[in-house]
């Protein structure tokens, strides 16, 4: 089934089997995904097929400067014939899948509207709290924060993301390939592949993958050598690092780990599982140093240098 859905997000997304592969692997860990690319790379295409494979209920918020918080969670209005009333009318965030459209377009202040129904799926409006469906997903869209009219993130909202996923340009082929064969650049028709039970029956699945002690040792030590406090961490994080990742990052590299050795067919979490799912799981967990923009040092740059770094079984 996993394989079916990789086949269809491949259709859309063409010669991009790295992304497909990353966000494949974080539906899975049931974790929320952050897309980061120029305008044009079909990002946005991306997520709208992952719903209509899925069959699952899907809404798009075009995140916009002037967006307020209540018109992503919902909010209360007037009805009635003597409109007295108060009745709550949902958000589009009362669907499974929610596409949130060029993020980093709206104000902080609304951005953090996202904060607790990524981390507690619920929505607490007037005091009053309401769950969101099950499953929930966040698929983010973001331009790259030099381009005009773009907010950074706030750090807690980043860290809410399982995986922070790069996508890169595509070159001539690739465009040829989608010239002569698509009419107006309009993706394929699709058809589900998974139903809300067969999602289910693969995160238990997941779930049920073994995370030996070693592996989970390794894990811990990454997470820790990413603090340039701790004797552990290596020169680039000391010097291009203020501050290193939360535990939240432990449990995603855990959670995506299991869910890319589910993918290879594996019952147990290997080292190669963790140290391919660090790039994604890590790179916007870091707050980076001044000094690391001066030297033009990105965070990718830094996560590659902890993994040379960190062996994955302790010398001595």
């Amino acid at each position: 089934m996993a394989s079916r859905l990789k086949a269809g997000l491949n259709q859309v997304m063409l010669d991009q089997e790295a992304v497909v592969e990353q966000v494949v692997t974080a539906i899975l860990a049931r974790g929320h995904v952050l897309l980061e690319g120029l305008p044009g790379l079909g990002k946005t295409e991306l997520c709208k097929a992952l719903a209509r494979l899925l069959s699952l209920p899907f809404r798009r918020i075009q995140f916009t400067p002037d967006l307020l918080p209540g018109d992503i969670t919902g909010t209360y209005v007037l009805e009635g014939e003597a409109r007295r009333d108060f009745v709550f009318r949902e958000g589009p965030l009362f669907a499974s899948l929610v596409l949130a459209d060029e993020i980093n377009r709206s104000s902080p202040k609304t951005q953090s509207a996202l904060l607790e129904a990524m981390q507690e799926r619920s929505v607490t409006v007037l005091g009053q709290t309401r769950p969101l469906p099950d499953p929930f997903f966040v698929l983010a869209t973001q331009n790259p924060i030099e381009l005009e009219g773009t907010y950074p993130l706030p750090e807690a909202q980043l860290d809410r993301f399982l995986f922070r996923i790069l996508v890169p340009p595509v070159g001539a082929k690739t465009l040829r390939t989608l010239l002569t064969t698509r009419v107006r650049g309009a993706p394929p028709a699709l058809e589900p592949v998974l139903d809300a039970e067969g999602l289910s029956r693969l995160f238990a699945a997941v779930d049920r993958v073994h995370l030996p002690g070693p592996v989970a040792d390794f894990i811990g030590r990454l997470v820790e050598a990413s603090d340039p406090r701790q004797p552990s961490a290596p020169e680039a994080v000391r010097r291009f690092v203020r501050f290193g990742a939360s535990p939240r990052a432990a449990l995603a590299l855990a959670a995506a780990g299991r869910a890319r050795a589910l993918l290879e067919g594996r019952p147990n979490v290997g080292f190669d599982d963790v140290v391919a799912a660090a790039p994604a799981a890590l790179n916007h967990r870091l707050v980076l140093a001044y000094e690391a923009s001066l030297e033009k040092v990105t965070a990718p740059d830094v996560v590659r240098e902890l993994l040379k770094a960190t062996p994955e079984v302790p010398r001595g």
